[in-house]
């Protein structure tokens, strides 16, 4: 187990990633750079729903499973992505710590919907007491009949960071690619001996992440001799969804927003501030760069849903599914439960939307309601 694996890689570590990309095998394995199990249907559609900051503990309250279930029941997703903090810090054992991630997740797998799950941070809030990191929990969701998380290249900061090919419906060749990356989790207390006491506390995506992205976004246009659209998923914001609101790096008044509103077509709410890391990690920057990655969207800041368009890439924000956190004040608290659809051609135009809880007929109220474990896998052990 090794708690802290947030760290920067020697250049030597980036090469490797691009050579095993260029390796059949890893290609099969990781990337699936020709054929996908994920397809556009016959009328040229595909589906994704975005589950984010379902979490909660072993006793996950009911109606965060509830509002799963109506979602799958009434969009009927090609796949579902759960954008981190899928679970909190309650678990007390390794039991109760997969007990709380099973709850979420098994809805999805017994719908025979593929699924995958990328990491934000308090999925490892747990691991001090219970030994079980994010390595595990992915090892963990792997063993499901209907999970398509791959491994995740090797010697990159995060675990399991990887992109997810969507393929033709007449030959599975990639024509949209969902990106999953590991944000982390929080910034260290101090840096080449400064605190970071006064700047953003939590984690950022690394250098050798976004290089990843570069050299996988590159190998894939090489291998289909066209630049694949796609969405990214990451748990944490970037710099720039707080830029986009303002229109600005520095004037954070109601009046930048209101010309930032117009300028970047924002839609959608901001109930609370954006909380990025300390640092910008450049991945707008590669993005822009590239010209694949149509939009990143992110969950941590549990009430915003906002969405814009910032420089020709979509922004946004989907708010949480899960009851057992923190939402609106008071007895409002429940009532900006919800998911996020994609809705996306073959041809590469795609559109999003926000789906709520209370429009679904699940309880808003803001009373709690712990429910029990669902049953483990038949083949689990501990």
């Amino acid at each position: 187990m090794n708690l802290n694996r947030r760290h920067l890689l020697a250049a030597s570590g980036i090469a490797a990633v691009t050579t095993a990309l260029a390796t059949p095998a890893q290609a099969d394995s990781t990337v699936q750079h020709h054929r996908s199990a994920l397809r556009f249907n016959a009328n040229g559609d595909f589906k994704i729903v975005m589950f984010n900051d379902t979490q909660d503990n072993q006793n996950t309250d009911v109606r965060t499973i509830e509002l799963i279930t109506k979602v799958l029941q009434t969009e009927k997703p090609d796949l579902v992505v759960f954008v981190g903090d899928n679970i909190n810090g309650g678990p007390r054992t390794a039991v109760e710590q997969y007990q709380a991630l099973n709850n979420v997740v098994a809805p999805v797998d017994a719908a025979g919907i593929p699924w995958a799950v990328t990491w934000g941070n308090h999925d490892e809030d747990s691991t001090p007491r219970t030994g079980v990191d994010e390595a595990d929990m992915l090892a963990f969701v792997q063993k499901f009949d209907h999970n398509v998380n791959p491994d995740g290249p090797r010697d990159v900061t995060g675990t399991g960071n990887a992109f997810l090919p969507i393929g033709a419906h007449a030959n599975g060749a990639p024509r949209f690619a969902a990106w999953l990356l590991d944000s982390g989790r929080y910034a260290p207390k101090e840096i080449a001996g400064q605190r970071v006491e006064g700047y953003e506390t939590w984690d950022w995506l690394r250098a050798d992440q976004v290089a990843w992205y570069l050299s996988a976004s590159q190998e894939l246009e090489k291998r289909t001799h066209r630049r694949v659209p796609g969405l990214m998923f990451i748990h944490i914001a970037l710099w720039e969804h707080r830029f986009m609101w303002f229109g600005s790096a520095e004037d954070r008044s109601d009046a930048a927003h209101a010309k930032a509103a117009v300028k970047h077509q924002i839609v959608g709410d901001r109930f609370e501030p954006e909380s990025p890391g300390p640092f910008n990690s450049g991945m707008y920057s590669a993005i822009q760069h590239r010209g694949d990655v149509e939009g990143v969207f992110v969950g941590h800041d549990h009430t915003n849903d906002y969405v814009g368009n910032y420089f020709g890439v979509k922004l946004g924000f989907t708010a949480n599914a899960g009851y057992g956190t923190y939402g609106m004040g008071g007895a409002a608290k429940n009532t900006r439960r919800g998911a996020r659809v994609f809705e996306i051609k073959e041809s590469g135009d795609w559109t999003t939307r926000m789906v709520w809880a209370k429009d679904l007929g699940v309880d808003v109220s803001a009373a709690g309601r712990p429910g029990t474990p669902a049953p483990l896998p038949a083949w689990f052990r501990a």
